[in-house]
């Protein structure tokens, strides 16, 4: 097997292609959203937000959970493909119905009746969605992330473009949903032509008993996600209004970019990668560690710098009007790097097929959350609704996967000396620019500090983790020496 073809270079170059193609995205996530904020305003904007939290409600579990199985599939993934397509798209469309139906109620009961078709069109996005799970699978397994980034940039800049465009026309909160779609669309006709074997229908029991069995667990934690992931957004716009949730959501979305350029490609890699180490448990784990350490490295002084930085950030990026989303954003800055590496452990239990640790520990970190935050909001607001979010990821949710991961063979001692250096380090970056910010009162300019201080402490510590990717190399070849010696022994040897 040549040097090309192993795992860790497979893997590498998909990293590579899902790193620049997340940051191209982002980039123009970025220039929507200062667009889109300046031209709609916190109100028009908190009207997007709530149908955007039906929209991924419903994205939490449209498919089933189905789809992830291609991904991990021991076998040919496409003797399944077909089920898991026909299973996507009939749950999607019954999803569909059922989102139009309750799309009233659940606008005014989060105090905005006039999200109703603000909701209804931007959740046509389910059935797209549902459609092309399949491709979009297959292209994850395969490492072909050099293709999902031409399916990704399309995605973003139509959409962004178009948003723009129907923002300047006068559309409101509704343009933001007519270039989602369109973004959607033309993201579909893509993955369809890239992969155009996986849009085969049909439907084998035996298949599809196997693929419930693996999906609907996984769908079910799915929905406690969704539900740990927003329901402080569901909090803040039916407690405090549309307004305050929009100041609330745009500063969860600049607390999300850390995890969305970092976290986000190596959630497109590392279940691949990981299920192909199945058979050596051991490699798995250490798979595992060196990804967190390298994972921390890159990106908790990001996250760090980023909620230090919160005054001079939305001061000048977005407007005076939206400085109210300062106030929460270090928190929620805190907790995205708590979730980095949550996100992580969640996706080693995917592989695992550990449905019940995923699930128990999202149903753990939501019957804590929904107090915490009620007690949060009504202390202190926005910024008290952060601080109960970190308290329940530190105190409650931490501890279960920490026993958890002891219990599958990793020890606390282990990962916690893995992501030591990460957080030092970013502390000493968070001090540093905190300090900055507070000193220097040009705002671009204590934003170029801080940029420049996130970066030196994010280069530093990624080159003391440099062995790590020895350790990934390692276990690669490694890998790849199993693979080869395998071939030609037959399947029942093997499995044995």
């Amino acid at each position: 097997m040549s040097q090309d073809s192993s795992l860790f270079n497979r893997a590498g170059k998909a990293l590579g292609w899902s790193f620049a193609s997340t940051a191209l995205g982002r980039l123009s996530t970025l220039a929507i959203g200062i667009a889109i904020a300046r031209l709609l305003g916190p109100e028009e904007f908190g009207t997007f937000a709530v149908a955007t939290v039906a929209l991924l409600a419903v994205l939490s579990f449209n498919e089933l959970g189905v789809s992830l199985a291609i991904v991990r599939w021991p076998g040919e993934p496409r003797e399944i493909a077909p089920t898991v397509l026909t299973i996507s798209v009939v749950s999607s469309v019954l999803v569909y119905i059922g989102c139009f139906l309750g799309a009233p109620a659940f606008a005014a009961a989060m105090g905005e009746p006039d999200a109703t078709p603000v909701v209804r069109l931007l959740c046509v996005s389910v059935i797209i969605d549902g459609l092309v799970a399949t491709p979009a699978a297959m292209l994850q397994r395969e490492f072909q992330q050099g293709r999902k980034t031409i399916v990704d940039q399309c995605t973003h800049w139509i959409g962004s473009l178009t948003s723009i465009a129907c923002a300047v026309g006068g559309m409101g909160a509704m343009s933001l949903a007519v270039g989602r779609l369109t973004g959607a669309l033309v993201g579909a006709v893509l993955l369809i032509a890239f992969v155009p074997h996986a849009m085969r229908f049909g439907l084998r029991r035996d298949k599809a008993r196997d693929l419930m069995r693996f999906g609907l667990p996984l769908a079910g934690s799915s929905i406690i996600v969704f539900a740990v992931n927003n329901v402080d957004r569901l909090l803040v716009g039916a407690t405090l209004g549309p307004v305050w949730l929009g100041y609330y959501v745009l500063a969860a979305n600049l607390a999300g970019w850390p995890v969305n350029i970092f976290s986000q490609p190596v959630r497109a890699v590392a279940p691949a990668a990981l299920a192909r180490l199945q058979a050596d448990r051991p490699a798995m784990r250490r798979t595992f560690l060196s990804t967190a350490g390298l994972l921390a490295a890159a990106t908790l002084p990001a996250c760090i710098a980023l909620g230090a930085a919160a005054d001079p950030l939305i001061r000048l990026v977005y407007g005076t009007v939206w400085e109210p989303a300062a106030a929460v954003l270090p928190w929620l800055a805190l907790v995205a790097a708590a979730r980095i590496i949550f996100e992580l452990v969640y996706d080693y239990f995917v592989v695992l097929a550990s449905s019940r640790v995923v699930l128990v520990a999202q149903i753990a970190w939501l019957v804590a959350l929904i107090p915490a935050l009620v007690a949060g909001a009504a202390i202190g607001g926005l910024a008290g609704a952060g601080a109960a979010q970190l308290a329940v990821a530190l105190l409650v949710v931490l501890p279960v996967y920490l026993f958890e991961l002891h219990r599958s063979g990793i020890a606390p001692a282990a990962l916690g000396s893995r992501l030591a250096l990460p957080v030092l380090g970013a502390a000493a970056v968070g001090a540093v620019v905190a300090v900055t910010s507070h000193l220097i009162t040009v705002d671009l300019l204590a934003l170029a500090v801080a940029g420049l201080v996130g970066l030196a402490g994010m280069a530093a510590l990624l080159y003391r983790s440099r062995h790590l990717l020895g350790e990934l190399r390692t276990i690669g070849a490694a890998a790849d020496t199993i693979a080869t010696s395998d071939q030609g022994v037959p399947e029942v040897v093997r499995a044995t």
